[in-house]
């Protein structure tokens, strides 16, 4: 490491003012910024000086991320092994087949994304921020497996350019940034969003050759529910095998990529909150509002929706992985203690009444949070300004 922070500082003066290659100092910063902790500090103006930057930030997410991805990947191997017929294949040939699937999703999304922000940081004479490093990753877990890659280059450069560069670039845009991607995607391209794309039929670099057995479905048990004109339905796997709850939560099922695995979403969760990144109170209160809109629609009980448990409508579709990744984003959601129970709870019950009410938008989730990004702020507002009311009652009355 020595030897590389060597090189680095003798490649610097040329990317600094004057040197031969200084239109390119935000790409060397960025590079550098990667590969070490600055030890820049400030001098002046308000600071909090700790060991939490946006780059330590992003970093735990990502760790976080792993589980779901690391799973999502064998899962993807499984789906088609289990489709194709082809039963017994090792553990790591399953999930090398995934990896190998979703390794161009995710050079593609980071190519383009990252690539966008080391232009415009250029052009504005900016640093390179490290927001996209997460949303680079979320991108390929919340789409299906079989998404064309000149899709996710589309909206991904969409998403980067018009959810985020042009609200000033990290930290201050107002949506989820994966979500506009994925959202973009569901609107241009719905018949590329649904079916049998959550499960990749054909071979990834030779590997996983076969023929699809008879009665195979590629709806995931969100589609199911959504599509359904009885007011029951018993969901199932890829083969119409019955699906518990159990097997909801453990997420061998066909799915967006990382978001099938209730378990490993579940110890993102645990990283998220015990190093403080996520609020507890925002992803409590997310679970709480979808339960509690699930069990009043049991009580109605007029559709196949409605009578579902509502305890498995928290692990269907990609409700846990928003709840997790994506409500608790600390940039688009409620920033007041108040206004997080109820950014929280709001966005809970949007998801499931979404999903429920309108079976054109069985992931209710996406566009739940996405409202709830647009009134984050006006929480916020309405939650600061009945403080100050209380405590400008409370000095009257003294």
């Amino acid at each position: 490491m020595n030897k590389l922070r060597k090189f680095l500082d003798d490649l610097k003066p040329n990317f600094e003012q004057g040197g031969k290659f200084h239109a390119f100092q935000s790409v060397f910063e960025g590079v550098e910024s990667f590969l070490f902790v600055p030890n820049t500090t400030s001098k002046s103006g308000v600071h909090i000086h700790d060991s939490n930057d946006s780059k330590r930030t992003m970093s735990i997410v990502l760790i976080a991320l792993m589980p779901a991805l690391l799973f999502g990947m064998y899962n993807v191997g499984y789906q088609h092994y289990v489709a194709t017929g082809q039963s017994g294949v090792a553990f790591w040939e399953t999930f090398l087949f995934g990896l190998l699937a979703m390794l161009p999703q995710l050079i593609v999304s980071y190519g383009v994304g990252l690539g966008i922000e080391f232009i415009v940081a250029q052009w504005r004479k900016h640093e390179i921020q490290e927001g996209f490093l997460v949303s680079g990753m979320l991108i390929p877990m919340i789409i299906p497996i079989d998404t064309p890659l000149w899709m996710i280059a589309a909206a991904t450069a969409f998403s980067v350019v018009f959810a985020k560069e042009v609200f000033g670039g990290t930290g201050m845009n107002i949506f989820n940034v994966a979500l506009i991607t994925r959202a973009f995607l569901f609107f241009a391209y719905p018949t590329k969003m649904s079916g049998e794309v959550f499960v990749r039929l054909g071979d990834t670099f030779g590997l996983g050759k076969g023929a699809v057995v008879d009665g195979f479905t590629g709806a995931t048990p969100l589609t199911q529910l959504a599509t359904t004109s009885e007011n029951t339905v018993q969901l199932t796997d890829s083969l119409a095998n019955p699906l518990t709850a159990w097997d909801l939560f453990i997420g061998l099922i066909p799915g967006s990529t990382g978001e099938t695995s209730k378990l490993a979403i579940l110890l993102g969760a645990v990283i998220l909150l015990v190093t403080g990144i996520a609020s507890w109170k925002t992803l409590v209160s997310v679970f709480a509002g979808g339960f509690v809109m699930a069990f009043i629609f049991n009580l109605l009980g007029v559709t196949a929706a409605m009578n579902i448990p509502a305890y498995q409508h928290l692990l269907l579709g990609g409700f846990a992985f928003g709840a997790v990744f994506m409500a608790t984003d600390p940039v688009t959601s409620a920033r007041t203690e108040t206004g997080k129970y109820i950014y929280g709870f709001l966005t809970g019950t949007l998801g499931i009444l979404i999903r429920v009410v309108n079976p054109g938008y069985p992931e209710g989730m996406m566009l739940a949070i996405l409202l709830m990004n647009v009134f984050a702020p006006l929480i916020d507002y309405y939650v600061v300004q009945a403080n100050i009311k209380r405590r400008l009652k409370r000095k009257l009355i003294q």
